[in-house]
């Protein structure tokens, strides 16, 4: 049995092969990539914009920070049909506790329409929204979370340096190009 090379899971059938690693979709395949990429960003340009993030403005109401990623929790039932969700939005204490009381009273008037799972889903929904309200990740610290969400933002940046990485080594592999390849940086 195969194993992913990007998330570990295993490969049963299929999956997708690049430079003899095996990846389970084209998904964790592009994932995997960026997370190479990643590694050529210095830990500090990416601390420095992940503090920048939490410091800063709230991209829902422009509020000042900390600004980190809360997740509020719905369901909606229809008779023998139940959706639940946890969507994770990235924004400030105030408008994190307008969104969990959104959702509540979403729950509420939604959630309890459908049998079984609405019944028994809706009274979780309505308890973890509730205790969202109260707790919230230490304002000195950002969250993982908030940490992924600004290690997303800067992967255009990782791909960048990668292929410019990669541009340069095809430049220097060609024998007409005499010189080293330090005395280019």
């Amino acid at each position: 049995m195969a194993t992913c090379a990007g998330c570990g899971t295993m490969i049963l059938f299929g999956g997708v092969t690049e430079g003899g690693l095996r990846f389970c979709n084209a998904a964790c395949q592009r994932k995997a990539g960026i997370s190479a990429a990643l590694e050529m960003i210095p830990q500090e340009v990416i601390e420095a914009a992940l503090l920048q993030t939490h410091h800063g403005a709230c991209p829902q109401c422009g509020g000042e920070g900390p600004v980190d990623v809360h997740h509020s929790h719905r369901v909606w039932s229809a008779l023998l049909m139940t959706s639940w969700s946890s969507p994770g939005v990235l924004c400030c204490r105030s408008c994190k506790v307008r969104n969990h009381l959104f959702s509540t009273v979403y729950c509420a008037a939604l959630g309890w329409w459908g049998f079984p799972w609405g019944m028994l889903v809706t009274p979780i929904q309505i308890g973890r929204n509730v205790f969202g309200l109260f707790s919230s990740p230490a304002a000195g610290n950002p969250s993982p979370a908030l940490r992924q969400v600004v290690l997303a933002s800067l992967a255009p940046y990782a791909r960048q340096l990668a292929e410019q990485e990669e541009m340069g080594a095809e430049y220097f592999e060609g024998e007409e190009h005499e010189g080293r390849r330090e005395d280019y940086r």
